[in-house]
């Protein structure tokens, strides 16, 4: 930030303040009930986090979702951000879920997150503006991928007081997996199954902390990836193995999960269009499923719930 632009943000810091104060000063006390409310909505819990411990609301009513990936777990725990980056709206699963939201661009503006007033702010750890993210609100920085989705909501349950929604909605998950597991496993026998990307360098294989499906495929129900898939990106714990087309063969599973990559203008038909892609044994069996190149990009419990049906179909048809 320029010095001028950070000027600017503590001039406007301390113009709501001042206008905060003074709306506090011209209202009479509430008594009864609503002095027991306001207490409760103030008051405060110390939150721990890979940054040091953080100071939060016990009960926050206006957060701003930077951590786009994790929306769909504060929607699940019944909060709804009063702002969100603008990826999120991209997804389909949360269709007629964003109503209300603003949507922020790519989250970058301090005074378009301070107009909204935030009690509490979530952005990914690897962001670079979480020091001046916490001059506006208690500022939450989340490793991506480090947490299983099931860890990474009772997480946001414990921060926002709403354990038992966390609670709730893992038990339903747990009851829907235990259900299609068996069927989806008898599909598949020991077959492998890979997620498969083009883009402008070569191809991304994906394993099972890296959405696509892959929290679904590998992690619940535990079907087996192709052994370079299996060593580079599941084993590794880094998420994603990239490849060049010439290697496509060894990391190609029985079953094919795929999109073109949307981080770039790469031409897929590179790929698709290949000798070496249609001659994959996935490709002329008619076993490759086109993800959604946005919304799979998601993997909180919302786009789960959603991507779960799809893929048990895809897995389980004749």
């Amino acid at each position: 930030m320029t010095m001028s632009a950070a000027k600017k943000l503590n001039m406007i810091v301390l113009a709501i303040l001042l206008a905060a104060m003074l709306t506090a000063c011209g209202k009479a006390p509430d008594t009864g009930s609503a002095q027991g409310e306001a207490k409760q909505d103030n008051e405060t819990a110390v939150h721990h986090t890979d940054n040091g411990d953080i100071t939060v609301p016990k009960n926050p009513q206006r957060v701003v979702m930077l951590a786009d990936s994790y929306l769909g777990d504060f929607l699940v725990l019944g909060i709804k951000p009063v702002g969100v980056t603008d990826n999120a709206f991209t997804n389909a699963y949360f269709q007629g879920k964003l109503d209300g939201i603003e949507n922020l661009g790519e989250g970058t503006s301090l005074e378009k997150i301070l107009e909204l007033r935030p009690d509490l702010i979530v952005t990914y750890a690897a962001a670079d503006n979480i020091e001046q993210l916490g001059k506006i609100a208690p500022t939450i920085p989340i490793p991506y991928g480090k947490k299983t989705f099931r860890d990474q909501l009772k997480e946001f349950g414990q921060l926002t007081g709403r354990e038992a929604k966390a609670d709730e909605w893992i038990a339903a998950w747990d009851k829907k997996i235990a259900e299609a597991k068996p069927k989806v496993q008898a599909a598949v026998g020991d077959k492998t199954v890979s997620i498969l990307q083009p883009y402008a360098k070569g191809i991304y294989a994906f394993g099972h902390n890296y959405a696509r499906g892959g929290e679904i495929i590998y992690g619940e129900f535990k079907l087996k990836a192709p052994q370079p898939i299996q060593k580079e990106a599941i084993d590794s714990g880094i998420g994603y193995a990239n490849l060049s087309l010439e290697m496509l063969p060894y990391y190609a599973g029985d079953y094919i999960f795929t999109s073109a990559w949307s981080g770039d203008n790469a031409d897929p038909e590179v790929v698709y269009g290949s000798a070496v892609w249609k001659g994959l044994p996935a490709v002329k069996n008619n076993k490759v499923f086109k993800l959604d190149p946005r919304s799979s990009l998601f993997n909180d419990p919302i786009s789960l719930d959603a991507e779960l049906d799809w893929i048990v179909e895809q897995l389980t048809r004749s």
